[in-house]
């Protein structure tokens, strides 16, 4: 961990045994409007980056995942379905509200046989080491308060060979695209939130939060630092996102 005492929360800096509880709060508003302002916020692309993450992770019949700071479970329906009825799923959160939307959502479709629910810190995840063939994080790596000891929690619950797959918004590589991505982030997305989600608050942190969070190549770097083998991203829709991939030897 940092030897300074203060984080960032968004564009604030604020002591880092107090971010954890902030984002706590954030998600608490934002949990029953989520999957609603996920569409709106993307007009449906989170699908396709989703889509993108699972197609990477190499998963088979009878393996076994955790979805770290899975949410609301999109990636940890898409992997229960690739491991199967006699695979293993583990839908983690550190938000307990989030962790209900998500329990719920597997429920309602049917996938309830082989994914358990388990409310953790990234930082310091109760499983044993080499547990699990793939682990994903799903925009939510820049909510954590350290971040390179969320990287090397779930290194070290991947099993020899396994794959750790990180998907997150990013900085814009395409050309012009920056000014008008921040002019949407900074002045549509807070709208939205508080048109539909009654919270413009949370949005301009979510937003602040993208833009504080280490671009493609510093984070190449992180995966790196935590043990992580054969590192490399892709960056989806211009930058926007990227989706950073390692092996754990």
């Amino acid at each position: 961990m940092s030897d300074d005492p203060a984080t960032d929360f968004g564009y604030q800096r604020v002591p880092r045994a107090d971010k954890a509880r902030r984002v706590r709060g954030v998600f608490d508003s934002v949990a029953g409007n989520y999957d609603l302002m996920n569409d709106l916020m993307s007009g449906g692309a989170h699908r396709l980056w989703k889509h993108f993450t699972l197609s990477l992770t190499g998963l088979r019949g009878g393996q076994r995942a955790l979805d770290v700071a899975g949410g609301t479970g999109d990636l940890s329906a898409g992997m229960a379905r690739q491991v199967g009825a006699q695979g293993l799923v583990v839908l983690t959160d550190i938000n307990a509200a989030m962790l209900a939307r998500g329990r719920d959502r597997l429920i309602d479709a049917g996938l309830v046989a082989n994914v358990r629910c388990v409310q953790a810190n990234a930082e310091r995840l109760p499983f044993p080491d080499n547990s699990f063939d793939c682990i994903t994080i799903g925009f939510g790596l820049r909510n954590v308060t350290d971040k390179d000891a969320a990287l090397r929690s779930m290194a070290r619950c991947l099993k020899p060979g396994g794959q750790l797959l990180v998907l997150e918004f990013s900085h814009p590589t395409a050309p012009g695209l920056k000014p008008l991505y921040d002019t949407y982030s900074f002045r549509v997305l807070p709208l939205l939130g508080r048109l539909v989600a009654g919270d413009e608050a949370s949005y301009r942190y979510l937003a602040e939060s993208i833009r504080m969070h280490p671009d493609q190549e510093k984070l190449l770097g992180m995966l790196k630092g935590a043990g992580l083998e054969g590192c490399r991203y892709h960056n989806l829709s211009g930058g926007i996102v990227a989706v950073h991939r390692g092996y754990k030897s």
